[in-house]
């Protein structure tokens, strides 16, 4: 599994870089802040590889990045996708770094 930065990430997203960014947090954690990236709960996605693209770099987020971190490990290992990121700091350090008017929690 592979590790990208918030600042990575901003410079992919800045250069309209081709990518699938995928939220992995709970339902209920969505309503605190959001980086426009697609939801599909940790839970649900663990189930249902499918639902992950494998022509393009994928960037799994959570809070701290822990959760998207070990789910990039599970589905690296169960399901053979090697085209897995997981956000480091998660949206905390993209609040704290790249946007501060993001809510935190």
């Amino acid at each position: 599994m592979k590790m990208i930065t918030v600042q990575e990430l901003k410079a992919w997203m800045d250069s309209k870089k081709e990518i699938q960014l995928v939220d992995v947090r709970e339902t209920d954690e969505l309503s605190i802040c959001s980086i426009g990236a697609e939801h599909i709960p940790m839970s649900q996605l663990a189930h249902e590889p499918q639902r992950l693209r494998k022509d393009v770099p994928v960037i799994l987020h959570c809070k701290s990045g822990t959760r998207s971190s070990k789910l990039a490990t599970y589905m690296e290992r169960t399901h053979q996708l090697k085209n897995l990121h997981s956000l480091e700091g998660g949206i905390m350090a993209w609040a704290e770094h790249i946007d501060p008017s993001l809510s935190t929690y």
